[in-house]
């Protein structure tokens, strides 16, 4: 490629173009995504230029690696054009994050000291009430402690460990991200734990309606429920501690991961993430919860195949491939 090149600029598609869109874009072989995002959004009046996508005139497809250079894009250098797309209003990815586990932590906090309000549907009650004055039990404080130590962790990775590719993400994500966690970590998990007559606090005094629930080690599977989330929560901690350093400070550079269980599955932060729930579902054994971590493992299961499929791409002759990407013998 030339020392500078000049490269036309088209708009991917007309519902969502770019009004004052420059013809075209000055560029050098160092240039860039990010470089080209800021020229362009200076010229057509766009105050975030985050708003602003760039896209492969061949494949059409988004390049999402800001820091990557245009010397680098072959159909964009050979065909000395690219194409753009406003995006959207933005918000940083590290802000989504940080409302998504906002959720758990809050509706768990109201829950667990505000159970004796928590109103109940009266085809749920089957006309039978707990009594207000009934204590938590050492069950749901365990089990509300799991709860509270697992997105203060997060948070706390997403505040001060996590480094992030991209800088932004559409703003309406933040709605439909926030919703699974919101929804059933927060709402669904709290009120069916905490509830005032959720099995923990009525199987004392309605016995036929849930079978009775000894205090916490009153079974060895508490005591492995609690090994495993221990475990698990330190384990998944380490693995993205590996993967925050494998890129340097506000890079987007790829490397292939060699974390603890990187030898097992190709995501073993989701393998760590997914045992930490066994434990928390051995403990409350809880359908909700339940519920919870097989949703997520839906997702995580697709993260995960998508990461094998990133690394053989990228890394085709130094990457060892993958039979399982989050769980050995299974996914």
């Amino acid at each position: 490629m030339a020392d500078s090149l000049t490269l036309a600029v088209s708009n991917r598609a007309k519902s969502s173009s770019i009004k004052r869109l420059p013809p075209t874009v000055d560029v050098t072989a160092t240039t860039t995504i990010e470089e080209v995002q800021q020229q362009l959004a200076k010229k057509a009046g766009i105050n975030d230029y985050n708003r602003i996508g760039i896209f492969d005139p061949v494949t059409r497809k988004i390049i999402r690696d800001r820091r990557a250079a245009i010397g680098a894009q072959e159909n964009v250098v050979s065909s000395k054009a690219l194409l753009a797309q406003d995006l959207g209003p933005q918000i940083g990815w590290r802000t989504v994050f940080l409302i998504e586990y906002a959720g758990p932590i809050l509706f768990h906090l109201a829950f667990f000291y505000l159970q004796p309000e928590i109103p109940l549907p009266a085809f749920l009650t089957l006309g039978q009430t707990a009594s207000r004055s009934d204590p938590i039990t050492d069950v749901q404080r365990v089990v509300y402690i799991m709860f509270q130590l697992h997105f203060i962790k997060r948070e706390l990775e997403t505040a001060f460990l996590h480094r992030f590719a991209a800088n932004t993400m559409p703003a309406w994500n933040v709605f439909r991200n926030s919703a699974f966690y919101w929804l059933l970590a927060g709402l669904v998990d709290a009120w069916s734990l905490y509830a005032p007559l959720s099995p923990f606090r009525i199987s004392s005094q309605f016995p036929a309606a849930s079978p009775a629930r000894a205090g916490f080690g009153s079974t060895w599977l508490d005591y492995i429920g609690a090994a495993l989330f221990v475990f698990g929560e330190l384990a998944n901690f380490s693995v993205h501690y590996h993967l925050a350093h494998l890129r340097s400070p506000g890079g987007t550079e790829k490397k292939i991961p060699n974390a603890f269980g990187s030898s097992l599955v190709t995501s073993p932060n989701y393998m760590f993430e997914v045992l930490s729930w066994v434990g928390v579902i051995l403990v409350s054994r809880d359908i909700a919860v339940v519920v919870f971590i097989s949703v997520g493992m839906i997702y995580m299961r697709s993260w995960s195949r998508d990461k094998e499929r990133a690394l053989r791409r990228l890394f085709p002759d130094k990457y060892k491939k993958k039979k399982y990407t989050m769980i050995p013998g299974l996914i």
